[in-house]
């Protein structure tokens, strides 16, 4: 979402995070609004003893689960952004689904999953409208998609569909698929590309789109949705994204602005209406690198190089042109990012005090959850 970094507060992350920074762009614009069996996703109330599946590969404890679940969804299955003014999203619902299935949290799951289903899934295209705001009447606020949200919802269904043999489950994951294969995988200026919304963000709709974020390709679920729909050519989209990651490494940091321009014929530049910031969105770009399980890349080394050399081992918000950091992000879910990054590359034991869920906000206790189930099956060492 948009992000209005100027707040110097995490909000959540999707392709169109403030609407009101969305609104304000698309009226001066004139326009209307892998590889890897690695999982994400939170769940709806406290576990129950004995509501556990078997085991998934990087499963998350039930303590863990139960004080993320307790802390951010409330019973209905709403995935709660408290840093973003309680909010819920697609990408929010996405990722307490990923992580319910981690849990083994069946029931959570389904609660979750229902009011994704009831609440969001209202477009005629099969996506998901990506904001709703309990102040608000109606409650949804921005129906235009998140197509990072889209995915981690498919994604999640495909895998706990798969585990727990709900067939209800793959029907729903394959028709999501489906409809971000017709609506967000396009090939524009001569790239196949994911754009991170059905409207706003295209050639036709930008002079200089179009205008991506490359924190939305989710590596680890293209394989798992090119079972589901095959017709997409999501093996292309893969290597659009990492073919991009290469060229999007810009100013003195070397590091990937959260929205870019890709217009054909042209460099990749910082986007138009968008704070020129390596920030909120592309912290996670490292996370779904090795989550995925795709080898070190020049991309990663120049972000841990930030975070540990520059940034005294925390994530930053870096400010693309000048290379400086405009923030550095001291909660336990940033630190962990970089503890998990430095571990992958590095073989660095993960710091004592990150062995545990120490739940802050929304978006950084999910990014330690996922990097946790991450660094438990990939990388078990650091934890010793």
């Amino acid at each position: 979402m948009l992000y209005r970094l100027r707040h110097r507060r995490q909000p959540a992350a999707s392709p169109h995070g403030a609407a009101r920074l969305m609104a304000r762009l698309m009226a001066r614009l004139g326009r209307g609004a892998g590889v890897a069996a690695a999982m994400l996703v939170a769940a709806a109330c406290l576990v129950a003893p004995g509501a556990f599946a078997k085991e998934p590969a990087g499963m998350i404890s039930r303590d863990d689960w139960a004080a993320y679940s307790a802390r951010f969804v409330d019973p209905s299955g709403r995935v709660i952004d408290d840093a973003n003014g309680r909010i819920s999203h697609s990408e929010g619902q996405g990722y307490g689904m990923l992580l319910a299935y981690l849990a083994g949290d069946k029931a959570g799951f389904e609660r979750i999953w229902t009011f994704t289903r009831t609440e969001l899934l209202i477009r005629d295209d099969g996506l998901a409208a990506w904001r709703w705001d309990p102040e608000a009447d109606p409650h949804v606020t921005d129906i235009n998609a998140a197509s990072d949200g889209d995915i981690l919802i498919a994604y999640a269904l495909a895998l706990a569909g798969e585990a727990w043999s709900v067939p209800d489950y793959v029907s729903s994951a394959t028709r999501i698929a489906r409809a971000l294969g017709q609506q967000v995988v396009r090939r524009e200026a001569g790239r196949l590309v994911l754009l991170p919304g059905v409207t706003g963000f295209s050639v036709g709709e930008r002079p200089d789109g179009p205008v991506l974020n490359l924190s939305y390709w989710i590596f680890e679920a293209f394989p798992v949705l090119a079972r589901l729909a095959p017709e997409v050519d999501w093996a292309g989209l893969a290597a659009s994204g990492r073919e991009l990651l290469s060229l999007a490494r810009l100013g003195p940091a070397k590091l990937p602005p959260d929205w870019i321009s890709a217009p054909a014929g042209r460099p990749l530049a910082p986007a138009d209406g968008f704070e020129p910031v390596f920030g909120y969105n592309s912290l996670r770009i490292v996370l779904y690198l090795l989550r995925a399980g795709i080898p070190d890349s020049d991309v990663q080394k120049a972000i841990l190089n930030n975070w540990m050399v520059q940034n005294g081992g925390m994530p930053a918000i870096v400010n693309i042109p000048t290379g400086k950091a405009l923030a550095r992000l001291s909660e336990p879910g940033y630190r962990m990012l970089a503890a998990t990054l430095a571990c992958a590359i590095d073989g660095t034991a993960i710091p004592a005090d990150l062995r545990r869920l120490q739940p802050s906000q929304y978006y950084p206790s999910t990014l330690y959850l996922l990097s946790l189930s991450l660094v438990s099956e990939k990388y078990p060492t650091c934890l010793r």
